[in-house]
């Protein structure tokens, strides 16, 4: 296969369009150029193309990549999906994700540490800590050293419901919509009931001689 032109890019710095004789367009770094030592006229073998064309999608997904995480951090696992979702193979998504995580741009450690802090911080219990950490794609064996950095439930349980009740006394039918709040902020069951405690009230179902 001939090359007929080279062409840098108008729109993407260090970027080279490579046209060959059929038509067809190759998007590639100026690595392949130099690598290949790319010329119009030269012709391209089979495995020579091919080669090219592994390269060119090698380089791709590593541009790709470096361009998300330096628009937002995320897991290794949800910068390959990123990556698939935008075209990349998975060889390519999994390239792209260890030259990275070589380069200490990507971290799962740091990342689910931030994640922790950042929703601890916003007053969500570890059950909910957990939950995003599976959403985010974060690798379950950094889970439990990152959830030490939550804060400690007892203040952030406090402070809702100072903030929802201002010192007055709730009606069980309050209690109980509080307490089903909590829990869907990821809290336990024996943290709330030892937060109404620290209120100076026990839990609506406590009150009403429930299962608890």
């Amino acid at each position: 296969m001939r090359i007929e032109r080279l062409e840098a890019s108008k729109h993407k710095r260090g970027r080279v369009l490579l046209y060959l004789e059929d038509g067809s367009l190759l998007r590639l770094s100026e690595r392949e150029l130099l690598k290949f030592r790319l010329k119009p006229g030269m012709e391209l073998g089979e495995e020579a193309l091919a080669a090219l064309k592994e390269a060119a999608g090698i380089s791709s997904a590593r541009e790709k990549a470096a361009e998300l995480i330096a628009r937002q951090p995320m897991s290794q696992s949800g910068l390959k999906r990123r990556l698939k979702e935008k075209g990349a193979s998975d060889a390519e998504a999994e390239d792209a994700a260890a030259w990275l995580t070589e380069l200490g741009a990507l971290d799962d450690e740091s990342y689910a540490r931030m994640l922790v802090r950042h929703y601890s911080a916003a007053g969500y219990g570890k059950a909910r800590l957990r939950q995003k950490l599976y959403e985010k794609g974060v690798a379950r064996e950094v889970w439990d050293a990152a959830l030490e950095e939550a804060e400690a439930p007892d203040e952030k349980i406090d402070a809702f419901i100072q903030k929802k009740l201002r010192g007055a006394a709730p009606e069980p039918a309050e209690k109980r919509r509080l307490s089903a709040a909590l829990q869907r902020r990821g809290f336990g069951w024996d943290e709330i009931r030892a937060a109404w405690a620290r209120y100076g009230s026990g839990t609506a179902e406590e009150e009403e001689g429930g299962y608890l």
